[in-house]
């Protein structure tokens, strides 16, 4: 049974906002990450991460119905990481290439202690019937996070676009940044160095429209 704090609220039973409940949901997702990363994500039950977290077995289901929302609340942690670590690039960036090129950095930065996880949990993601990939219905949360960031990317940048393209341009924006994520997951490179190089060239676009270039594997990233 969850903790006096820990209990649901009156009005659709989730837990109650608490100092103490976010410490106790932010612990079982950092123990399952580090399970994840240490064991594969197959390999690691939820009874193994509310053993390691120090809570009961209907706790950890209490926060987390499953394997599953422990990836979503993984994806929600990242997304919301980047989109307050970009504030420094679209404050001092006024060029869409800057801009985009910068956020895509700030996104390999944020994401290196995950790589060896990704690696690992890449087979899981890449099916399109999964609930873990980027692109199910699961993960629509984070990606709209993520889209929302290209969003002011674009909106932000003084670099004229044609008004036809700016409905469109955030989600193939987030389209090279998945392209990115896939390069940087097979990266083998110290310190991930080609994965750098290569969303450093995220940035330009084609003069001719304004259209930030697509990373390669963006197309086939596609749903």
């Amino acid at each position: 049974m969850p903790a006096k704090n820990d209990s649901p609220e009156a009005d659709g039973g989730k837990p109650a906002r608490s100092a103490k409940s976010e410490q106790t949901r932010a612990l079982i997702l950092e123990t399952a990450m580090r399970l994840f990363q240490e064991h594969g994500y197959d390999k690691t039950t939820m009874r193994a991460i509310a053993k390691e977290a120090g809570v009961s077995v209907g706790n950890a289901y209490y926060y987390f119905a499953g394997k599953e929302h422990l990836i979503q609340g993984f994806y929600d942690r990242l997304a919301e990481e980047h989109r307050v670590a970009v504030r420094e690039v679209l404050d001092r960036e006024t060029d869409l290439e800057a801009r985009l090129s910068g956020v895509l950095r700030v996104w390999l930065d944020i994401a290196t202690p995950y790589h060896e996880f990704a690696v690992q949990f890449f087979k899981n993601a890449a099916d399109p019937d999964s609930p873990l990939s980027p692109f199910s219905a699961e993960s629509e949360h984070a990606r709209v996070q993520a889209i929302d960031v290209h969003k002011e990317v674009l909106y932000g940048a003084k670099t004229k676009v044609a008004p036809e393209l700016r409905d469109v341009l955030p989600e193939l924006m987030w389209l090279s940044q998945m392209g990115l994520v896939l390069y940087w997951v097979f990266d083998r490179t110290e310190g991930r160095e080609r994965s750098y190089r290569l969303a450093a060239r995220g940035g330009p676009a084609h003069r001719a429209r304004g259209v930030p270039r697509p990373l390669p594997g963006a197309a086939a990233a596609r749903p």
